[in-house]
């Protein structure tokens, strides 16, 4: 009797354990990449950037999006990490964009950052993204991604 009661528990578990991770074999990992860093705040002490992105949905179902985990790195080094809430949603095979405000401090990365910044307004400047997008939808985790190319930087 005991050894049916453990089957059946084991059987249960491993249904629900099929069901959780359903969502995450039946959606296709959206792709994430960099379009534009801008400086939109200098002071004494940090920098303020505006990162944007693009986004693209090759599911055809939309994706609500309510937070995104981040880590960019800029010609190897690392510019920016965190995690922000948002909320917005990305169309059924479709495109969106969203933005980050990023608040460097100068004393940590100036030297390096003046560098990057000033020799990617005269060439392209590779990028590596990394990060995490939350999806509300019920019983999906979130969903990894990774990328890099190049970008001119303002």
């Amino acid at each position: 009797m005991k050894s049916s009661r453990r089957l059946a528990i084991m059987g249960i578990m491993l249904a629900l354990a099929g069901c959780a991770s359903l969502p995450e074999n039946l959606m296709s990992k959206p792709d994430v990449q960099l379009r534009d860093v801008q400086m939109v705040g200098l002071g004494f002490n940090n920098q303020t950037f505006l990162l944007s992105f693009d986004i693209h949905n090759p599911n055809p179902f939309p994706l609500p999006v309510n937070h995104v985990s981040y880590g960019v790195r800029l010609d190897g080094q690392r510019f920016a990490s965190g995690k922000t809430a948002s909320d917005f949603s990305v169309p059924a095979s479709g495109d969106a964009q969203f933005v980050i405000s990023v608040e460097l401090d100068l004393l940590t990365t100036g030297p390096q950052l003046l560098s990057i910044m000033r020799d990617g307004t005269r060439r392209e400047v590779p990028y590596q993204l990394d990060g995490q997008l939350g999806i509300d939808i019920p019983l999906t985790p979130p969903v990894a991604y990774r990328t890099q190319g190049t970008i001119r930087l303002n």
